[in-house]
């Protein structure tokens, strides 16, 4: 412990930076641990569609329509803060937020379950961890879902 004391006074600059790497590294390592509370993976994605989970997808109208997870809803983050009264009979069941990155979801995951949501969850990764598994993507609007997420009556395939 002596060298410790001679070394940090010998060496101001040094013992500055090792003190902020390492107060850094901590800063990284709760944000990682913060963003990733409500994170699942592209393969649970897929077994809560099959249960019927309301897919939101988060990024903006004109990067919705290039490519977007089947049977998801377009709703602006903005509009997270105001969920639970658009999705009230939503606050029971399985709903997955996504957007690019995976940033915004676990923004919006807090913001919903801040509101009551108790199985929202954030796709890990955004949809750029979906393209780089070679999931499929829809184009356009998904013209046969309704205003809640399914299927119209008549509604093809």
């Amino acid at each position: 412990m002596e060298n410790l004391s001679e070394y940090i006074v010998n060496h101001p600059w040094l013992s500055s930076l090792t003190v902020l790497a390492a107060v850094l590294v901590a800063v990284f390592e709760i944000r990682s641990r913060r963003d990733s509370v409500g994170a699942i993976s592209a393969q649970d994605l897929i077994r809560l569609q099959n249960q019927g989970a309301l897919l939101i997808d988060l990024r903006q109208p004109a990067v919705f329509e290039q490519g977007h997870i089947s049977g998801a809803r377009r709703m602006d983050s903005s509009d997270m803060l105001t969920a639970g009264e658009h999705l009230k009979k939503y606050k029971e069941k399985s709903l997955v937020v996504y957007c690019e990155s995976g940033s915004t979801g676990a923004a919006a995951v807090r913001v919903l379950a801040g509101q009551g949501f108790t199985r929202a969850f954030n796709l890990r990764g955004g949809l750029a961890t979906w393209r780089s598994e070679n999931l499929p993507l829809v184009q356009g609007e998904d013209k046969a879902k309704g205003q809640d997420g399914k299927r119209q009556k008549g509604a093809r395939a």
